[in-house]
């Protein structure tokens, strides 16, 4: 930790805020807000503090923190939302939509509207409907506003100039304003009317209206007319009985569900108005390592409403989260009533829960399929693309670490039958090295311990030694294996940042897989596993030694004594409260005033 960083940590303000993590390139890599500002953000610094793998990098690439205080807890949100919207924190949980679905235009704007499909929706006095799940729905939809209702869906200026209609008038899709006598603006506003109720849901409104056109058409003898508006009836009658999927009252609700698999998420969110499923939305994740699922719906709610311009008095999701109480009042001021946050248990709204739940599977199939293939499958394609004898049941990953260049350290990390396999993780703190650190040498040494001990034991070798880093440290493992006298032995490392593969032996054809490769997934999976235990050993190994540093500098109080303290009362904070009588149930007399002297 830099000193001006330390310095910051001791004046973080107590109160309500945001605060701002950056790196080296003073760019903000976390947006985050706390009740406490100062509580909230000591506890990423503490030694003891047990992070998962995204924090892990996170607190490796933090250089500064900035504070931003607020009156309330409630303006903090607000702000945390703006600043992550502003920023792009790579590690925020961000809100991405896997693809701009199609909006229907009605463009109130105009004397003479069109209904027209967009994917983009803008602020300029149109109305939007949307968006459709399935994109096929919205086309459909635009066909039977053409066929029942005749409006326009061209963009030709409407003055009543033009000699003669186009096609569409002619084949009974449009009323043809655009010719003067075809059509009264009135008559052209109430099939608006109509549009419009058709593309709110309004199914019932919708049908008592086209009944009563058809009944004027019949006593005015207009029976072309009539049959038209007869088949509109039926065909909306059709609709609305398609559309009733469950009974939930009439209450607007936004159901959201969720599927998990590793670090890939996908959400499906069903917008429910007047009982009915109106819209369906999907969001897809691929960077959720260790996931919390109350963690991360209370940042998708957070960032899905900010500017969301339709907020409905229910949100049901699957998890309770902290901030459920927060979130609720914020919506319930942006809506004007109160807005409720609940989790369903059981009945209807359970049911409908679990229907949105495998909604989110279904989706996350279709979207990861190609990258979640069976183990079997897995192992046979990392076979191919390393050019391996047989597939990989067992692959053993290493990785060095040296914060600072002190206490220099390894990890070493098993798959075995698709799964990470804890059990027979290792770790490892490096002997050989005398001054400096040498990632090299430190490679060279736990390789060879690793597979000398393995050879003493008479134990089966891995199906591949995989290294976390570059050609150097693939040479230096590849140099410990031939001191051992261990051929044939598949090896192959993973550079940093460029994501290549290289293949001992074959080192002039490095292996650059897609992004969504699931051999790179899998390779890229095991190597960040092998990162977070190496830097967790790391920080462990530099906690007890800045505690022991301190205990030592004491007169008469060795490293041993050290040792016995800490174990005895657990931690440097309790040996500093401790009384000399507690101190000397450990230690002699004149030890135990020593220590108690230095703290007091």
């Amino acid at each position: 930790m830099n000193a001006v960083l330390e310095a910051k940590l001791n004046r973080i303000p107590p109160g309500p805020g945001v605060y701002l993590y950056k790196d080296k390139t003073n760019q903000a890599v976390y947006v985050g807000k706390a009740k406490s500002l100062r509580n909230r953000v000591r506890t990423y610094f503490q030694l003891s503090r047990d992070l998962d793998q995204r924090k892990d990098r996170m607190m490796d690439a933090i250089e500064d923190v900035e504070f931003i205080m607020t009156d309330t807890e409630g303006e903090a949100l607000a702000l945390e939302n703006n600043l992550i919207k502003q920023y792009k924190p790579k590690y925020n949980i961000l809100l991405r939509d896997d693809k701009t679905y199609p909006y229907i235009k009605l463009t109130v704007n105009e004397p003479f509207p069109r209904a027209v499909i967009t994917r983009r929706v803008r602020k300029d006095g149109a109305l939007y409907f949307g968006p459709f799940f399935p994109a096929g729905l919205a086309r459909k939809s635009l066909k039977l506003i053409e066929r029942y209702f005749l409006i326009r869906n061209c963009n030709i200026q409407i003055d009543g100039k033009r000699p003669r209609p186009c096609l569409q008038y002619y084949i009974h899709r449009c009323v043809g304003p655009c010719v003067e006598g075809n059509t009264t603006y009135e008559q052209y506003q109430e099939a608006v009317k109509d549009v419009k109720l058709f593309l709110e849901g309004r199914n019932d409104d919708l049908i008592k209206r086209l009944r009563v056109k058809m009944e004027q058409a019949s006593t005015n003898e207009e029976f072309e007319l009539a049959a038209h508006y007869r088949d509109a009836v039926d065909t909306m009658e059709a609709l609305a009985e398609r559309q009733k999927m469950a009974v939930l009252g009439y209450d607007d609700i936004d159901i959201f569900g969720y599927h998990q698999d590793e670090n890939m998420v996908s959400v499906s969110i069903f917008h429910m108005r007047g009982g009915r499923v109106v819209d369906k939305k999907e969001l897809f994740w691929e960077d959720q390592d260790n996931f919390d699922a109350g963690e991360f719906f209370q940042s998708v709610l957070k960032q899905y409403y900010v500017e969301a311009p339709f907020i409905p008095i229910e949100i049901h999701v699957p998890i309770d989260f902290e901030d459920r109480v927060l979130l609720e009042e914020w919506l319930s001021t942006r809506r004007g009533r109160k807005v409720e946050i609940r989790t369903p248990q059981r009945g209807a709204k359970r049911e409908m829960m679990d229907l949105v739940n495998r909604n989110a599977r279904l989706s996350f199939l279709q979207r990861f399929r190609a990258a979640m293939p069976s183990p079997a499958t897995i192992s046979k394609e990392v076979e191919e693309v390393l050019d391996l004898e047989k597939p990989p049941r067992r692959i053993e990953c290493f990785d060095i670490s040296n914060l600072q260049g002190s206490d220099v350290v390894a990890s070493m990390v098993v798959w075995e039958d698709g799964h990470m396999k804890k059990s027979d993780y290792r770790r490892f703190i490096i002997r050989s090295l005398s001054g400096l650190p040498d990632d090299f040498q430190s490679m060279r040494e736990v390789v060879t311990r690793r597979y000398k001990r393995i050879q003493d034991e008479a134990l089966s070798m891995p199906d591949l030694v995989l290294i976390d880093g570059g050609l150097g440290q693939l040479h230096a493992a590849q140099s410990a294996l031939d001191s051992l006298n261990i051929v044939d032995q598949s090896l192959a490392s993973i550079a940093k940042k460029e994501e290549i593969i290289y293949i001992a032996g074959r080192e002039d054809e490095p292996v650059i897989l897609e992004r969504r490769s699931p051999v790179l997934r899998l390779i890229q999976q095991i190597r960040d596993e092998s990162h977070r235990f190496a830097i967790n050993f790391h920080r462990q190994r530099r906690g007890r030694r800045m505690l022991s540093s301190e205990l030592c500098e004491i007169e008469g109080i060795g490293l041993k004594t050290t040792q016995r303290l800490l174990t005895h009362f657990g931690s440097l904070a309790k040996i500093k409260e401790a009384t000399v009588e507690d101190l000397q149930s450990v230690v002699k007399r004149p030890q135990a005033e020593a220590v108690w002297k230095h703290f007091h």
